[in-house]
């Protein structure tokens, strides 16, 4: 059974760490990964089985790609926080020769990430490829994958709909974080998504339900739901109600905090609300 209270001091810490990050080099995106915190926690500290000692290839072991790799600050703080690497590392997010780029990249060879992404509508596809590489290769472990709900207006992510429906990429889990918002503005006034869990079981996939995305038991018992459904025939696909900006007042649920770095003054009224749990970087 989950320690929920543990879990808890590290989503405090996790959110932190990206205030943080996107402060000290003034840039990034705090709202998306503020958001997300509840999601990469429950999916790093409980559900996957994965290897702190990294390998690209990732036998024997559940893998994540994240899709909408803006939001990479949530994921450098959760990778290091898991040990791929030192929590100290995070002070060089966005300079300079660092490992921790704004978005997620394989160059600067950082433990934990698969592929460069954040060109919006391709970690899908990439997901993919690895779940049908571990079915044929007998490897029984689960692909994980991470995508925004804007994102969906990038016509790949419908082809690739498509394929791991017709392919039956059943060991494959996509979230999509349905928060509502993007760069500029709601989704419903840039461009509306319209029926979203109709739409992906009209596309062949199996539609688990999140209306709690920033609760962490409803996070854990709706991937455990996924993970039961896996392995049918189907492709499983989580739709995960999020706030923008969780956890941080002045941020929630708005757009003006997807790319937007605080000053000393927002940052710090920031952190009084989120409590130090594991030590700052």
């Amino acid at each position: 059974m989950a320690d929920i209270s543990k879990l808890r001091n590290i989503a405090s810490q996790i959110r932190r760490d990206i205030i943080r990050q996107v402060f000290n080099c003034q840039s990034g995106h705090p709202g998306g990964s503020l958001g997300c915190t509840e999601f990469f926690t429950a999916l790093y500290f409980e559900i996957m089985d994965h290897n702190p000692d990294f390998h690209m290839e990732g036998k024997g072991e559940d893998v994540f790609f994240l899709s909408n790799g803006h939001i990479s600050p949530v994921w450098y703080s959760t990778l290091a926080r898991s040990g791929y690497f030192p929590v100290a590392e995070m002070a060089t997010f966005r300079q300079l020769n660092s490992r921790l780029q704004g978005h997620p990249a394989t160059h600067e060879g950082l433990p934990g990430i698969r592929v460069a992404s954040g060109s919006l509508g391709q970690g899908l596809s990439v997901a993919i490829g690895m779940a049908l590489s571990k079915r044929l290769n007998g490897d029984d472990k689960k692909v994980y994958a991470l995508t925004g709900d804007g994102e969906l207006q990038e016509g790949q992510i419908w082809e690739a709909l498509l394929f791991a429906a017709h392919n039956k990429v059943d060991n494959l889990i996509v979230t999509v974080d349905w928060n509502g918002q993007q760069i500029d503005g709601p989704n419903d006034e840039v461009l509306s998504l319209g029926d979203l869990p109709g739409k992906w079981a009209a596309f062949g996939w199996d539609v688990v339900r999140l209306d709690h995305g920033n609760d962490l038991e409803a996070v854990i018992a709706a991937l455990r739901e996924a993970q039961s459904r896996s392995g049918k025939g189907k492709p499983v696909v989580i739709l995960m109600k999020t706030v923008m900006g969780k956890g941080v007042d002045f941020m929630e649920g708005t757009h003006q905090w997807h790319g937007k770095a605080p000053n000393a003054e927002q940052t710090e009224r920031a952190l009084a609300q989120l409590e130090e749990t594991l030590g700052d970087f």
